[in-house]
C-alpha cells in the first residue's frame, strides 16, 4: 500500500544501552538509528524505523518505547535476541561491550521494507553494518536511484566492527550518491586513522554532495559545493549531564530542517540549519540518556 505522508525511514540499529557506574546499572532504550527515528518523531516528522529487534524482554522494551513516541517499526527478527551494549564506567575510562546479537546484527530487505523505502521522502541510514558486503549490497539495491534522498551516518562502533576496510568501501560507495553524510572525529580516527577535516575532504572528493562534520564540544560544520559553514555548540545554562545521543540529535535536527525548509541553497541557510542543530544537541546533553530534547519554540 502506497503512503504519501512525508514519511522518513531510518535504517540501522536498535538496542538496549546498559550503563554501569559506581552507583549501579541503568538500562536505556537506544541505538543510533533508533535515537534519530525518535528524535525526528519528536520534531513532528512521521517516521519508520527498520532495525533488527528480538522476540525477548529487551525487544518488548524497544517496541514499547517506539510506540510511546509514535515511531512505526519494521522489525527484522533477531535469532540471537535483541542487541545490547554495556557501557562500564565504574573504573576509570569507560569500556563498551556488545552482545552477540549486536555483533551479528542483520537487516532483511523484503517486499514490505522495500515498499517503505520507495515511499519515504528521505532515507536515513545510521550505524549500519557496512562491513557486511551482502547487507550493503541489499541496502544499495533497495535505495537504487535515490535521487539524492539518502542521508548516511556511518557511526561505526569498535565492538561491532569486523572489517574496517570493507566498511569504508561500502560506506563511501553509497555516500557518493547521498544528499548528506554526517561524520564525526571518532569516525575519522576509527575507520581511517586521519583527522576529521581530511575525512570531509575525502568524502567531498568522492562525490558526497554535503558533509556534516561533528566535533563534540567544538561544534559542527557543513561542507558543500559553495564552501564550509561552522557553528559552535550552543552555550546553555546548567551542567552537561550526558553527551550520549548528541550526534544523533544533531542528525535528526539537520534532517528535520531539510524536510521543513528544503535543502539549503547557500551558506546562510546551512548556517541556520546548524544553529538549530547545535541548540538541540546542547539541550539533549543536559538530560540523562539520548532522548532528543526540544527547544520551546520547536515543541510549541
Amino acid at each position: 500500500m502506497h503512503r504519501d505522508d512525508g514519511r522518513v525511514i531510518v535504517i540501522g540499529d536498535a538496542l538496549i544501552d546498559e550503563l554501569r557506574d559506581a552507583d549501579g546499572s541503568r538500562d536505556f532504550v537506544g541505538g543510533a538509528a533508533l535515537n534519530v527515528a525518535v528524535g525526528l518523531a519528536r520534531l513532528g516528522v512521521p517516521t519508520t524505523l527498520l532495525a533488527m529487534v528480538g522476540d525477548d524482554a529487551d525487544g518488548q522494551s524497544i517496541r514499547l518505547f517506539l510506540d510511546q513516541y509514535g515511531v512505526e517499526l519494521l522489525a527484522t527478527p533477531g535469532p540471537l535476541g535483541s542487541s545490547r551494549a554495556t557501557s562500564d564506567r565504574s573504573a576509570g575510562e569507560p569500556r563498551y561491550i556488545f552482545n552477540a546479537a549486536a555483533q551479528g546484527r542483520r537487516i532483511v530487505f523484503g517486499d514490505d521494507e522495500r515498499l517503505a523505502i520507495a515511499d519515504a521522502r528521505l532515507v536515513v541510514v545510521s550505524c549500519f553494518p557496512f562491513d557486511d558486503d551482502e547487507q550493503s549490497a541489499a541496502l544499495e539495491d533497495a535505495v537504487a536511484n535515490p535521487q539524492r534522498r539518502l542521508v548516511i551516518d556511518p557511526n561505526p562502533r569498535a565492538g561491532m566492527l569486523h572489517d574496517a576496510g570493507r566498511f569504508v568501501s561500502n560506506f563511501e560507495r553509497l555516500g557518493a550518491t547521498s544528499l548528506l553524510c554526517k561524520v564525526g572525529d571518532e569516525d575519522a580516527d576509527l575507520l581511517y586513522g586521519i583527522d576529521l577535516a581530511q575525512l570531509v575532504d575525502r568524502l567531498r572528493s568522492a562525490g558526497t554532495a554535503n558533509v556534516l562534520a561533528t566535533a563534540g564540544r567544538a561544534g559542527a560544520s557543513v561542507s558543500t559545493v559553495t564552501g564550509t559553514v561552522s557553528r559552535p555548540i550552543v552555550d546553555l545554562p546548567g551542567p552537561v549531564i550526558d553527551t550520549m545521543g548528541a550526534g544523533d540529535a544533531t542528525l535528526a535536527a539537520a534532517v528535520h530542517a531539510i524536510l521543513t525548509g528544503g535543502v539549503p541553497a547557500g551558506d546562510a541557510e546551512w548556517g541556520r540549519l546548524l544553529d538549530e542543530a547545535m541548540l538541540i544537541a546542547a539541550l539533549t546533553c543536559r538530560s540523562d540518556g539520548a532522548l532528543l530534547q526540544l527547544p520551546p519554540v520547536v515543541g510549541a
